[in-house]
């Protein structure tokens, strides 16, 4: 494509928002270095001439961490810095009409599903060919695998079909021939990752059928560890548990988003359970595999959240005593139903009762941390900071929960296995040494 400049194209781009978004700017970046044209993610030599946005619209501090990036780097632009700069991801898909009235100085806007036309303004083909094929942006060593897009859920405070659209599973075999060109590139441990992970195959098999996919994966020689994010506990399938169970590289934890505790709260939200439900779906859970880890994410400061649906949800966690657990505060979002609601609380309130079911979290955290004291695990180690390696248990996953620091008296690389023998433990955090390789 044309530009202001003689030199050759290079581009940056910058990811905002989760997991998901990540992929698709892996996929992006794939079908753009096949095109030939040079691509980096979130450049720090700043020698790229264009750059693509790939925003978050999931809630208000998303959405104003994206604007405030589109618009660091429409400065850029004009003060010749960059050629072109462009914007995809969920916050374009939502907000298009306007972002194009407000933000005129970006060049084009795309939505979530629109990677053929992002590739046209670089005279780039998409190549099919190339499904799987990705430029990772982590480590080498681990990756992010999307199983199907969009969600069939109609949660009253979720934007995301709004934004990404009704559910879409990935057939089994594209997904085995990812995850083998995954482990071809180095990768060891990968993240399931979907709005829903449970959902899947309903729509193309007829049935729940991640069990059968997590048997096809665990089969891809290399991959050592495989990691469930995001799924939903009504109408839960417990077979997944018995693959769990089976496979060993399939890790025993389990990203399971409750949102809330309280039975008022969980149908103002239409979650489709009850808190005895989820108790019960638990006690299965813990059952079947007694050393799982369970991460939760809460939200709270929903339209007519009181004092004691926010009891509700400490007394929850104390008794059921989470190993991870992440708390969003609620942001009214156009669209959803929650949106007829009157949303009261000021985000300070929100923000004090996130602290507050936090700090019985940290407790709890805490205890069990201890409980690793003396303790051998497997460790994956991640990198080396401030002349430590930083690794992680089968019961951690990347960024969002524990680490370990690691103690070697003998060089160590990111993606290797070790036995680590827990010497410290701190709220969210152990310490070890090395006593062998695993």
């Amino acid at each position: 494509m044309k530009t202001k400049t003689l030199r050759k194209d290079k581009v940056n781009i910058i990811t905002l928002g989760c997991s998901k978004n990540m992929v698709d700017s892996e996929v992006l970046s794939g079908q753009l270095m096949a095109n030939e044209i040079d691509v980096v993610h979130e450049n720090k030599k700043k020698d790229h001439n264009i750059v693509i946005v790939n925003t978050c619209g999931f809630i208000d501090k998303a959405k104003e961490e994206s604007i405030n990036t589109i618009l660091d780097q429409v400065e850029l632009k004009r003060k010749g810095k960059l050629d072109k700069v462009y914007v995809t991801g969920c916050l374009s898909e939502r907000y298009k009409q306007n972002l194009e009235t407000e933000i005129p100085e970006v060049d084009a806007f795309f939505g979530t599903m629109e990677l053929p036309l992002v590739l046209k303004q670089f005279e780039a083909d998409y190549k099919a060919e190339l499904v799987g094929e990705r430029l990772l942006s982590t480590p080498k060593h681990y990756a992010y695998l999307k199983i199907s897009e969009g969600c069939n859920r109609t949660c009253s405070f979720c934007a995301i079909p709004l934004m990404r659209g009704q559910h879409v599973s990935k057939p089994i075999e594209q997904l085995v021939e990812e995850a083998k060109g995954l482990v071809r590139k180095g990768v060891k441990e990968v993240m399931l990752i979907a709005q829903e992970l449970t959902y899947y195959g309903l729509d193309i098999y007829k049935k729940r059928d991640l069990p059968r996919l997590m048997h096809a994966l665990a089969d891809v020689e290399g991959l050592e560890w495989i990691r469930l994010h995001y799924a939903y506990p009504h109408k839960f399938p417990l077979e997944i548990l018995d693959v769990m169970k089976e496979r060993p590289n399939i890790c025993n934890y389990l990203d399971m988003p409750l949102q809330h505790a309280s039975d008022n709260m969980l149908k103002a939200m239409k979650r489709q359970i009850t808190q005895r439900d989820m108790e019960e779906l638990i006690d299965q859970i813990r059952t079947k595999i007694p050393d799982i880890c369970l991460r939760t994410t809460l939200i709270t400061g929903f339209p007519g959240e009181t004092r004691q649906d926010v009891e509700d949800v400490k007394s929850f966690l104390e008794k059921h005593r989470f190993e991870r657990v992440g708390i969003f505060t609620y942001s009214h979002e156009e669209g959803t139903s929650a949106y007829e609601l009157e949303d009261t609380l000021s985000s300070e309130e929100k923000e004090a009762r996130a602290q507050e079911i936090m700090e019985v979290q940290q407790e709890i955290s805490y205890e069990k941390n201890q409980e690793k004291l003396g303790k051998t695990f497997k460790v994956i180690v991640d990198k080396k900071e401030a002349g430590r390696y930083i690794g992680r248990t089968e019961f951690d996953s990347v960024e969002v929960d524990n680490e370990v620091i690691i103690q070697s008296a003998k060089p160590l690389k990111p993606g290797e296995f070790v036995q680590v023998k827990i010497s410290k433990a701190y709220d969210y955090d152990l310490e070890g040494e090395v006593v062998t390789t695993a």
